[in-house]
């Protein structure tokens, strides 16, 4: 267990540097998930994240060694929001050549009774919002995460190029 002075050092750390201090104790992992949650309305859930832009954000985070990619996302979706799922299907792979790192996204539904809370010091609020009013910060591959989870397409895979943030 952490003791509450190297937790606020984390969560100090977390929120001024997010993904450089992941790459500076060397935590980066280069397979991420992410999950596409929709409630029975068509809402998604998105989380408002503590580091960078503090912008808004699909839950999800990188995969540990030997984990697998399920495995990664049942255990990001534990620990920042709080939710266990009952399925998942894989929807888009992604590659960001800027940090060498592939993304997954799955579309998710979550296990009645499962509700989900924010989870500092990462995690900042978490909701529900309709497609025609997400909010701002956003960025265009979340935008296109979410998409892509909604496409009656088969599996998209692309190519990142630099995230853009719609403020």
């Amino acid at each position: 267990m952490q003791s509450s002075a190297s937790g606020r050092v984390k969560g100090w750390l977390i929120r001024g540097f997010g993904g450089l201090y992941n790459d500076l104790i060397g935590r980066r992992s280069h397979l991420g998930v992410a999950a596409v949650v929709f409630d029975p309305q068509g809402q998604v859930l998105l989380v408002r994240q503590s580091y960078g832009h503090r912008g808004w954000d699909l839950p999800g985070g990188g995969r540990e060694p030997r984990e697998s990619l399920e495995d990664a996302l049942r255990r990001e979706l534990r620990e920042e929001i709080g939710i266990e799922i009952a399925s998942s299907e894989l929807r888009g792979v992604y590659y960001e050549p800027g940090v060498d790192q592939h993304h997954f996204a799955f579309r998710c539904e979550v296990r009645s009774g499962s509700i989900p809370q924010a989870k500092p010091p990462e995690i900042l609020e978490v909701r529900y919002f309709p497609l025609s009013g997400l909010p701002r910060p956003i960025n265009d591959f979340t935008l296109q995460r979410i998409e892509d989870a909604r496409s009656k397409q088969a599996l998209m895979v692309r190519v990142l190029g630099p995230r853009r943030w719609l403020e």
